[in-house]
C-alpha cells in the first residue's frame, strides 16, 4: 500500500495511505461536516482547488453513482479521509470511490487523524496544504513546496461553462449565468418546468436581457467575489429590470453591485447542518453550506439592502432582499444536494416574484 503524506502551511504533517491518483497536489485545505454526500462534494465546483477533508470518519461505503454528479466532472484538487471503502453496499453503486478517483486524477489520502486537521483550520484558519503520494522526498522538502505554492488563478473561469445551452421548459424562462452552478439548481427549475437558458460567467447585462428573461439567478461558484468585478456590473445593470435570485457566490455579487463590501471568513461554511434564522418569522432552517466570503454586515447600512436571515452559530447574514427593487439573495444552498430540503420553498417564491413582476395586477386582485 502507497503511503501518502499531507503537509499543511503552517508545518503540521500528517502520514496515512494514499487511495485515488498518485503524484503532488496543492491547494486550499477546508473542511466538510455533512456526514453523506461525499459524491456531490465532489463534483461541486464551488471547491475548485481545494483540498477537502471529510470530518465523518467513513467515506465511500455506498460507492459512486453517475446519478449524483453535481457536474460533469469534479474540480477538488485533493481528499482527505479518515478511512475509506472500495467495499460498496448500496444497489445504486456503479464503481468504488477509489478507482473514480483515479480516473479523474484526484489525490486522496486514508487513515489520518481528520478531527485533528478539523481543528487545526477551526483555530488557525484555512491555509495551504500539499498532498503527496512520493515516496523519496522529504517533510522539509514538501513543506518548502507549499510555502511557495499559489492557490488556484481565475477558479470561476474554470468551472463555468464555455458556452450558453438550453434546457427547453414549457414555463417562465430563466436565465442561469453559470459561476460554477451545481446540477441541483437546474434541476430544480427544470422540474417547475422553466425554460432554463444557462449562460457563463462573463455574460454581460446586454447579453442576457436579449435572451428575453422572465427572471435571472446567479449560481453558486468558487473564490472570492471581488475577482470578478465584471460579474457584479452586469448585475448592477439587471437590478431593477429583472427579477433576480442569488444563490452563495451569486448572493456576495448581488451584495456587492448593491454596495455592500465582503471579507474571507476565518475556515468558512462547509456542509449540511448549518443553522439558519429567517428574522421576519423567527423560523429556523437546517441548510446545506459552501463557502469562505461572507457579505459585510456593517457594509449594509448605506445600501437599499435589508437583511433576512442571519446564521445561527456565527450571526454572518444568510439573506438579503433588494427594497426597491424585484430582488432577493441567500448564502447557502436551496438545492441542497447534498443536505436537507427546508429551504427548496425558495426557488418556489422566486418564481411567484417572477410573476407578480410580470402581471402586477394579480397580487393586486389578491390583496
Amino acid at each position: 500500500m502507497t503511503t501518502a503524506k499531507l503537509v499543511l502551511e503552517d508545518g503540521t504533517y500528517f502520514e496515512g495511505y494514499a487511495f485515488g491518483a498518485l503524484g503532488n497536489v496543492t491547494g486550499e485545505i477546508v473542511f466538510h461536516t455533512g456526514m453523506t454526500g461525499y459524491q456531490e462534494v465532489l463534483t461541486d465546483p464551488s471547491y475548485a482547488g481545494q483540498i477537502v477533508t471529510m470530518t465523518y470518519p467513513h467515506i465511500g461505503n455506498y460507492g459512486i453513482t453517475r446519478d449524483d454528479d453535481e457536474a460533469n466532472r469534479p474540480a477538488v484538487h485533493g481528499f482527505v479521509v479518515r478511512q475509506h471503502s472500495e467495499i460498496t453496499s448500496n444497489w445504486r453503486a456503479k464503481r468504488p470511490i477509489g478507482s473514480w478517483l483515479q480516473q479523474w486524477g484526484i489525490v486522496g489520502i486514508s487513515g489520518v487523524d481528520t478531527r485533528m486537521i478539523t481543528r487545526i483550520i477551526r483555530s488557525r484558519g484555512t491555509m495551504r496544504a500539499l498532498l503527496s503520494t512520493q515516496e523519496d522526498v522529504t517533510i522539509s522538502q514538501l513543506l518548502d513546496d507549499v510555502r511557495q505554492s499559489t492557490v488556484i488563478q481565475h477558479p470561476v473561469a474554470q468551472v463555468s461553462t464555455p458556452q450558453m445551452y438550453r434546457c427547453t421548459g414549457t414555463g417562465l424562462r430563466i436565465v442561469l449565468v453559470d459561476f460554477g452552478a451545481k446540477g441541483g439548481i437546474v434541476r430544480e427549475l427544470i422540474r417547475r418546468q422553466c425554460d432554463v437558458v444557462v449562460v457563463p460567467h462573463n455574460t454581460t447585462a446586454e447579453q442576457v436581457l436579449a435572451l428575453s428573461p422572465d427572471g435571472v439567478l446567479l449560481s453558486n461558484g468558487p473564490g472570492d467575489p471581488n475577482d470578478v468585478p465584471y460579474a457584479a456590473a452586469m448585475v448592477r445593470e439587471i437590478i431593477g429590470r429583472i427579477p433576480l435570485f442569488g444563490i452563495c457566490l451569486g448572493h456576495q455579487l448581488f451584495a456587492l453591485a448593491c454596495g455592500a463590501t465582503t471579507s474571507k471568513l476565518a475556515f468558512g461554511h462547509r456542509g449540511s447542518n448549518h443553522p439558519v434564522r429567517d428574522l421576519k418569522t423567527g423560523q429556523c432552517y437546517i441548510t446545506s453550506q459552501n463557502h469562505g466570503y461572507t457579505v459585510n454586515a456593517d457594509s449594509i447600512a448605506p445600501t437599499r439592502l435589508a437583511v433576512t436571515q442571519i446564521n445561527n452559530n456565527d450571526l454572518t447574514i444568510e439573506g438579503l432582499r433588494h427594497l426597491d427593487a424585484p430582488a432577493f439573495s441567500v448564502q447557502y444552498h436551496p438545492e441542497a444536494s447534498p443536505g436537507p430540503d427546508d429551504s427548496n420553498y425558495l426557488f418556489d417564491a422566486f418564481l411567484d416574484m417572477v410573476r407578480t413582476y410580470r402581471h402586477p395586477h394579480t397580487q393586486q386582485e389578491a390583496n
